[in-house]
């Protein structure tokens, strides 16, 4: 019998694991903040008050280090295109271009463009594709997040666990925020929605909405950034649930542990934090903080110290909900980099990682589906099992659904199709039965995918 003739498989550098000691880069290499002393360094109300927000501003920090031509790049992308205003905090522009040290007039220029923190939290119009900005199928509430509100700003997707919106505003924007229509300052191109209601008025109704529904279990506190709600108000609201009774886990929704971590090293929230653990612990329920980062080169040692001492509190854990980008953490090498600092050296549990939501100019950002199964094969096995994030999509309407789940998946056209479970889909609107869609990005796709589309796109 003649042995199978096997397919010659393409050769690949395996992953080494090496323990790496995070690093925190020297702010005083840029002009700007060459008289910046630790102690402002570590202070919130310094961070808020010097955050980037506007392309004047970063020439303020980097001055003559980057050409004329990159801030042109960078402004024209706000003025056209940009979905999110700009709003970056020091420590998270400090850790761009960490291995680059400035040696003249635009001599940061190419390690600026080339960053991968850079790509999501200043966008540059060149970074946008001149074919395909957008897929057809994007929309600005991407999720139908809003169609799902229980009462404004309480969305009821999944059958026991919902999500509130306490606050539309962030401590930092990312340039593909799935909440784009709601979060952060109107740009020329997207003037935002608002919340009607009073904040008093939302988290009252919010909290009787709670009440009155015993079959919730598990409650998302988010934004925007639970960072930006003062501490007293987001601890009432918090204690407050914890005097639910059927409210069994409540997690925290935080990117500034990772853009901002001064604010959660602040005493007063570390002190806050420790009575809600003590008062949920003495219930039973689980209280826990999540956050956001894409790239190894955001976990430093500042960031770190605030996991570790928010952990020390006694919440029950922090986690992190990343988002796969391209040239970003589009490689398996990149994700165990990040899961690594994320594990090792800051104690940040590796979670999810979630395809880019179809929101508007988003498709130089997002990945193919088959992409993402490849990546979460490159995972496994490197990683601890409890450790090991899950890729998943967040599918329109359906809900979150791991990257091999998809019922279907015709890779011409890039549409692939999920099924709800039985008990999957708390929100089906007219005409699904109880089938969902999620779309490649159209320049990833073969030339008669994106014929296809060109015919169907209206």
């Amino acid at each position: 019998m003649t042995a199978p003739t096997l397919a010659p498989t393409s050769p690949q550098t395996p992953y080494v694991y090496r323990h790496r000691a995070l690093q925190e880069p020297d702010w005083t290499r840029y002009p700007g903040w060459r008289a910046v002393t630790a102690e402002q360094w570590r202070s919130a109300q310094w961070q808020r008050s010097h955050c980037v927000k506007n392309v004047r501003e970063l020439r303020g920090v980097l001055g003559d280090l980057l050409h004329d031509s990159v801030y042109d790049d960078l402004q024209v992308d706000q003025d056209k295109q940009a979905t999110m205003s700009l709003l970056v905090p020091p420590q998270m522009l400090n850790t761009l271009m960490a291995g680059a040290s400035p040696a003249g007039p635009g001599s940061l220029s190419e390690a600026f463009r080339a960053d991968p923190v850079r790509r999501y939290m200043l966008p540059l119009a060149s970074d946008r594709r001149p074919d395909w900005r957008s897929h057809p199928m994007a929309v600005r509430d991407s999720l139908h997040e809003s169609e799902m509100w229980a009462v404004e700003g309480l969305t009821h997707r999944y059958p026991n666990k919902v999500l509130v919106e306490l606050v539309s505003t962030c401590p930092q924007y990312c340039g593909h925020c799935t909440r784009m229509d709601l979060v952060g300052n109107s740009t020329p191109t997207v003037a935002k929605t608002r919340f009607a209601l009073r904040p008093q008025d939302r988290t009252e109704a919010m909290l009787g909405y709670l009440r009155r529904s015993p079959g919730i279990r598990d409650v998302v506190v988010s934004g925007g950034d639970v960072a930006n709600v003062p501490w007293p108000r987001l601890e009432s609201f918090v204690a407050r649930l914890l005097d639910i009774e059927h409210i069994r886990d409540i997690r925290l929704a935080s990117k500034a542990l990772v853009g901002m971590p001064q604010h959660w090293l602040a005493p007063d929230v570390l002190d806050g934090l420790a009575r809600l653990a003590e008062r949920a612990a003495r219930r039973g329920v689980s209280v826990a903080l999540h956050t956001h980062a894409n790239a190894a080169q955001s976990v430093t040692p500042l960031v770190a110290e605030a996991s570790r001492a928010v952990l020390a509190t006694g919440i029950r854990d922090v986690r992190n909900q990343g988002v796969l980008l391209a040239g970003v953490n589009d490689s398996a090498e990149a994700l165990l980099d990040l899961c690594f600092a994320l594990l090792d050296g800051a104690g940040v549990m590796p979670y999810y990682f979630y395809l880019c939501d179809m929101i508007p100019e988003s498709e130089h950002w997002r990945i193919p589906l088959g992409r993402a199964q490849e990546l979460q094969s490159g995972l496994m096995g490197h990683l601890p099992g409890f450790a090991t994030p899950r890729l998943v999509c967040d599918v329109p309407y359906l809900g979150k659904r791991w990257v091999h789940q998809a019922a279907e998946y015709d890779r011409v056209t890039g549409v692939s199709r999920w099924e709800a479970s039985a008990t999957g889909a708390r929100f089906e609107p007219a005409g699904t039965a109880r089938t969902f869609h999620y779309y490649d990005p159209l320049h990833t796709l073969p030339p008669e995918g994106r014929r296809w589309w060109e015919r169907h796109a209206a």
